[in-house]
């Protein structure tokens, strides 16, 4: 019998027509191998039609072509077509979608606190303040009625409003934008949509990314889709994409020599890295039937398992989610084979499968993880060749924004029973949600190499890990 494979997360797939080869194999034969490039200008051309498929706000784009357009899918309200801009990252996305907002030194910018990192660290890049809000217990992401919560509590606190909103499609579930552009309108604060996890997700029939001023796509070698690394930032015009591309490219001005009057970055996406996009694209909506077809398999075969909850999608009909990623919750008092050693030995490699350096640590335990079955769970599956990893660490958890002491902290709790987190690096209105998440949360593989066979053998695995 042939040794068992590993099964990732979601390992990035190929088409099978090799078309990221024959792009990248023209990048190399006319040698432009450099940033910019005419896969660079295909890529985003394609991603335009993609995200525009189809579109209900008055700055919206018209129909595009058959085959973007979902024949039962009803059309929209016309408007301007959405422009993309490829980047070198989704962080570049995030960073530069601030900078066109006006955040700057002293703001603040209402972010949702259960996101991986490279939400909230942009915001710090310019000197201005991360403002975390809570999720709701539905989709895990941003709760509106906090969020609401926090803006009328900063104008009060500072004696103006936050520079912007970012909620994030976590692990692809749509966010309650409705809601959340509601207030966004009404405070006429402008909305991010950090879809980094959310590629194809759409919210009544409309992308995510399309719904505010801004929407960050991510291309890194995990996502629906990859560039080798990458990302993408969704404009709501022309005008506002020439911006963007003007601070991607270092700033120039109109001179025939090398002056600036702003400062800018080298942020735009290889020629070689967009000609792998551009093959990734074929096979775009490939991915996301087959990441939403192992999800309906797990909700399936586990629909019975005692102390094992999948996360769905609210049944209102609004949401369709990409299912980036499959996430479980682990009932508190499950037990799993191995728990009396959770949190025994220290990690040596990063969990997840990411590439790089770790800082080493002390202990093996913080004051804020996962519970012990979690943690139990997830080593039993790896010795079962299953990468599983615990779900985002909240960032109002996280030390960087809060100090290593708790000491460090201003800790209240306001009228409605939310408590208000201050330290000199964030602010957090938190109701508790993500924190419980994460202590029961738990992330299962999902990718395009993942077969059926995998995840009857992965809820295998499950089922002999309980006790």
């Amino acid at each position: 019998m042939a040794e068992r494979k590993m099964i990732y997360l979601c390992l990035a797939h190929m088409s099978k027509e090799e078309l990221e080869q024959k792009y990248v194999k023209e990048a190399f034969d006319t040698n432009w191998v450099v940033p910019l490039g005419p896969n660079v200008n295909g890529f985003e051309e394609d991603l335009e039609k993609f995200v525009s498929i189809p579109l209900r706000s008055s700055n919206t784009s018209p129909k595009l072509e058959e085959e973007f357009i979902t024949p039962s899918t009803p059309s929209k309200t016309e408007g301007e077509p959405k422009k993309v801009v490829a980047l070198s990252a989704g962080t570049a996305a995030v960073h530069l979608a601030l900078i066109a907002c006006g955040v700057g030194p002293g703001d603040e910018v209402l972010v949702q606190s259960f996101t991986f990192c490279a939400s909230s660290h942009p915001i710090t890049y310019l000197g201005a303040t991360p403002v975390f809000v809570d999720s709701e217990a539905d989709t895990w992401n941003m709760d509106p009625a906090l969020l609401e919560e926090a803006i009328k509590d900063r104008i009060v606190q500072t004696g103006k409003k936050p520079k912007a909103i970012v909620p994030v499609a976590l692990y692809g579930m749509p966010y309650q934008i409705d809601r959340i552009m509601e207030i966004a309108n009404r405070y006429e604060i402008p909305v991010i949509e950090d879809a980094a996890e959310g590629f194809g997700s759409k919210f009544n029939g409309q992308v995510l990314g399309t719904f505010g001023k801004f929407g960050v796509l991510s291309f890194n070698g995990n996502k629906m889709i990859t560039t080798s690394g990458g990302g993408a930032l969704i404009c709501e015009n022309a005008e506002s994409k020439n911006i963007i591309m003007w601070y991607a490219t270092q700033a120039r001005d109109a001179y025939p020599y090398y002056q600036h009057t702003a400062i800018g970055y080298n942020y735009r996406m290889s020629n070689i890295c967009a000609g792998i996009g551009r093959g990734q694209m074929t096979v775009a909506q490939a991915h996301i039937d087959h990441h939403k077809h192992v999800q309906a398999l797990y909700e399936e075969l586990l629909k019975d398992v005692k102390g094992i909850c999948v996360h769905k999608q609210p049944d209102t009909g609004e949401y369709d989610s990409n299912f980036w990623l499959c996430c479980i919750t682990l009932d508190k008092d499950l037990k799993v084979k191995g728990q009396e050693n959770a949190y025994k030995e220290i990690i040596k490699t990063a969990v997840g499968g990411a590439a790089g350096v770790i800082q080493a640590v002390d202990s093996a335990t913080t004051d804020c993880q996962p519970n012990e079955n979690v943690e139990a769970l997830r080593v039993y599956l790896l010795e079962k060749k299953i990468e599983a990893r615990p779900v985002w660490k909240p960032m109002h958890k996280q030390p960087v924004y809060t100090g290593v002491m708790s000491s460090e902290l201003g800790v209240m709790s306001l009228p409605s029973g939310t408590i208000r987190q201050t330290s000199e690096k964030s602010v957090a209105y938190i109701n508790g949600v993500s924190e419980e998440i994460f202590k029961v949360g738990m992330c299962l593989p999902a990718g395009p190499y993942v077969t059926d066979e995998d995840v009857h053998y992965i809820v295998d695995c499950i089922k002999e890990a309980i006790i």
